[in-house]
């Protein structure tokens, strides 16, 4: 047992309290079986030998690119209309994929394969080049000719006495690789899924592997519950995102690199992409930040829109005893004027923990508890794990086995967990067969009165006294009708269940958006839905993680996700969460949420003060629901998240590139949460242009630092000059918040409004406005021409003729 096995008993066995001995004891036993089964299903690894491709032996031109041969391999590279670029080892080819949205986008024609010097190939095609050496080097470098990216020589470790190359695309269960890739001095890291060290990822080892991290985690612990081996770099050269795809167990280290290091001489970035098996293929998107995560979403989807209420305040909590608890707590937003929108229910509500059940005793009229709620503008979600108690009687295991859903091992018998309800099975969600089974499992749910579902312990879980919480790695599973074990399908499992439950409810109510967000994902989660934090650990240090797992999911394409506010576990200080709600209130999932174990999280909870503050937090959410709902549409049609680094406009700036305490809410605002206890004042990076204080007006000058008032009512949040922010008005329509624009041709702002149209598929209008000043006066004209069509409020004012705005530091 190493070290990190260690770490995981000691917080298992911390959390077998919680439950009951009974159930440590069948942890104890599900790790034995799990080891059992390892042992006999998977193949021993005897002497290897390394492979590296060997000297070129020629090219074959295809459409967008073409085939590189090597003496022990060969090396496609295919250039999309999009301006994608595929590499793919060893035959293999873009296809099958999981992250893939529907068929592989078509090649560039325009792309041409050439010979190059040195006895080499290039693929050039008019946004990219790329250069492929002699000896199996890759450089994807912009038209210019400057280089983003060196990918040099693979190398794979096979059996020894492998008769050569591994036929096309199969990657096999002896073909570990490696790939060393070289990028600018000056590169940052970001993305890889959600991380809490970051968003900016420092030098390190960073696994891929979905994993629960049995307990509450913190900036320190690594990996959590969604990793992707997807990496967005952003350099002076420019910015690109390479996802190799590759589902299997993984790491990738990352060193960043050093100016002048050693004798003058610039030490590059390295990264080290590490597979345990599967192919080597990979894809490179370069260009601006916004034109990189635009491409991202045409390969792998675009990310769902969540329903208009699911972008309100959603409380919940494990714990709930009963429905008179949930009036209660819905009746205490009412009384003291608190708007809510969403109610969670947990597993508590479950009879005996067990899926798509209801504890008839605590809850006996779910629907008649819904409907009453709706009335007050409140939904339910529930939660939805995939574990299925394994009991004679139970209908949806009943159901399962007599459909041979369930996940099998190599002796063809179920494979068998641990997790809530006690023995369980697990569905195989990697067969089409089976999610559509699942699928239609959420009538149960629907018809109890629900509006969505959170999927959760999807990595998947399974309770062990020891070694992996998850299921063996040699059980197997369909893969789309390809077959292979959990080695393969353990990093898609819950994408293939997000799958599942949103295909299901398009079926089941097809005139309505599903509302879907999981714990674990993969690459192309955001085409079902969105994600949170999990159990992020209360305190100051589990803020901060909050906001960098919101950030790096929005880099890795999941827009919408959110923290628990106030952490999982522990009970918060009042200060503590209330700097947590104030935040939370301008990230797209706005939800409190706690343990069983841990202190409540109802805002009057915390004293009269708090409640003060969090009410006015809660308010001005409400007054930016237009805001949120058109960045909901944009990041669906664009890609671009929600929350962005304070770099997306500027990623030449340096400084901005480091800076990971504030992000940009769209394009026009600027958000510093607090982040350290105490802090009544914090320093603010503002990126190039005039930014406005929000709530004093006071106009700023970037690039530079200023330094801000953050009391105990609000965060610092400024405006861009010349934004147009759509906001909720007095009457409760839409109005159109100026914020003043520079003065010059340079100075001149834009913004959207999405309009509209309910919570069904039809796409709303997007309507453009552009402002300048005229004559020293604010103006906004509607793109297109036309009249405004809207209540314009101007703010921001320019200071006073001779008192020019405050420099920044």
């Amino acid at each position: 047992m190493d070290a990190r096995d260690l770490v995981r008993s000691e917080k298992l066995v911390r959390s077998m309290k919680v439950i009951c001995t009974a159930q440590g004891l069948r942890s104890l036993r599900s790790a034995w079986r799990r080891r059992r089964s390892d042992a006999v299903g998977l193949p021993r690894r005897g002497t290897e030998l390394a492979r590296v491709p060997g000297e070129v032996e020629g090219a074959e031109p295809e459409p967008g690119g073409g085939v590189v041969r090597f003496a022990r391999s060969s090396l496609r590279v295919r250039v999309t209309t999009g301006g994608a670029v595929f590499c793919g080892w060893d035959g293999a080819e873009p296809e099958p994929s999981y992250a893939l949205d529907g068929p592989c986008p078509e090649p560039d024609e325009r792309a041409e394969l050439e010979p190059d010097t040195g006895g080499g190939w290039r693929v050039v095609s008019e946004r990219v080049t790329v250069m492929v050496s002699r000896t199996g080097t890759v450089e994807v470098r912009t038209p210019g000719g400057v280089v983003l990216r060196r990918d040099l020589p693979p190398r794979w470790w096979e059996p020894a006495g492998a008769p050569g190359p591994l036929e096309p695309g199969a990657g096999g269960e002896g073909a570990r690789w490696l790939q060393r890739s070289e990028v600018a001095a000056d590169a940052r890291f970001f993305g890889l899924g959600g991380r809490a060290s970051g968003p900016r990822l420092r030098d390190g080892v960073y696994r891929l592997w979905n994993t629960d991290p049995g307990g509450s985690f913190g900036p320190g612990d690594d990996p959590l519950y969604l990793t992707m081996p997807v990496q967005l770099v952003v350099a002076d050269a420019g910015t690109h995102l390479v996802f190799h795809d590759n589902s299997w167990d993984g790491s990738v280290t990352l060193r960043e690199g050093e100016e002048g290091a050693g004798s003058g001489h610039d030490r590059p970035g390295s990264c080290r992409t590490r597979m345990e098996g599967g192919p080597l293929r990979y894809w490179v998107i370069v260009g601006t930040p916004a034109r990189v995560l635009h491409g991202w979403a045409a390969l792998t989807g675009a990310p769902a829109v969540p329903p208009r209420w699911a972008l309100g305040h959603h409380h919940a909590r494990w714990g709930f005893h009963d429905a008179q608890e949930v009036r209660r707590v819905v009746a205490g937003y009412r009384e003291r004027d608190l708007p809510l929108s969403v109610l969670h229910l947990d597993i508590d509500h479950y009879a005996g923990h067990r899926v798509f059940t209801v504890d008839r005793a605590r809850f006996p009229d779910l629907p008649g508890l819904a409907a009453e709620l709706l009335e007050d503008g409140v939904r339910l979600v529930s939660i939805v794990d995939p574990a299925v108690k394994a009991e004679p009687g139970d209908a949806v295991y009943a159901s399962g086995a007599a459909d041979d859903v369930f996940v099998r091992d190599t002796r063809g018998r179920e494979v068998r967990g641990v997790v809530w309800p006690g023995e369980s099975v697990f569905p195989d969600f990697t067969d089409p067969r089976v999610r559509k089974w699942w699928g239609g499992l959420y009538a149960e749910r629907l018809a109890q009165g629900f509006s969505g579902v959170w999927h959760d312990m999807n990595e998947p879980v399974s309770f062990a006294a020891f070694g992996e919480t998850t299921l063996p790695r040699s059980a197997r599973h369909a893969l789309e009708g390809r077959g292979g074990d959990h080695r393969e399908a353990h990093n898609v499992y819950a994408l293939a269940m997000a799958r599942a439950g949103y295909e299901g409810l398009c079926e089941l109510r097809p005139d309505e958006r599903p509302f879907l967000f999981s714990r674990s994902g993969w690459a192309g989660l955001q085409r079902y839905g969105g994600s949170w934090s999990g159990d992020v650990a209360t305190g100051w240090a589990g803020l901060r993680a909050s906001l960098s797992l919101v950030i790096g999911l929005g880099l890795s394409g999941v827009p919408y996700s959110g923290p628990d506010i106030g952490g999982f576990t522990g009970f918060p200080s009042p200060e503590l969460y209330l700097r947590w709600f104030q935040l939370g209130a301008y990230l797209p999932l706005f939800r409190t949420h706690s343990a069983i174990t841990a202190g409540r999280r109802e805002p009057w909870e915390f004293g009269s003060e708090v409640l003060e503050h969090a009410a006015a937090a809660l308010r001005e959410r409400q007054r930016l629901m237009p805001y949120f709902t058109t960045l909901a549409q944009l990041a669906a049609r664009t890609g671009a998240p929600y929350v962005r680094p304070v770099w997306w406009r500027t990623p030449k700036d340096r400084a901005l590139r480091d800076c990971e305490d504030a992000f940009l809410l769209g394009d026009a605002l600027l958000v510093a949460p607090v982040l350290e206890e105490g802090a009544r004042r914090r320093p603010v990076r503002l990126p190039r242009g005039r930014w406005y204080d929000t709530v004093t007006g006071r106009a700023y000058d970037g690039p530079g630092k200023v330094v801000l008032d953050a009391p105990l009512s609000g965060i610092p949040v400024l405006a861009r000059a010349g934004s147009v922010v759509p906001v909720t008005g007095p009457d409760g329509g839409v109005e159109l918040e100026v914020w003043t624009p520079c003065q010059g041709r340079k100075g001149a702002g834009a913004g959207t409004l999405a309009v509209e149209t309910g919570d069904g598929w039809e796409k709303p209008e997007l309507l453009r406005f552009a402002t300048r000043l005229r004559d020293g006066a604010p103006t906004i004209e509607r793109e297109g021409g036309g009249e405004v069509g809207y209540p314009v409020r101007i703010r921001g004012e320019p200071p006073e003729e001779g008192k020019p705005p405050r420099r920044t530091s």
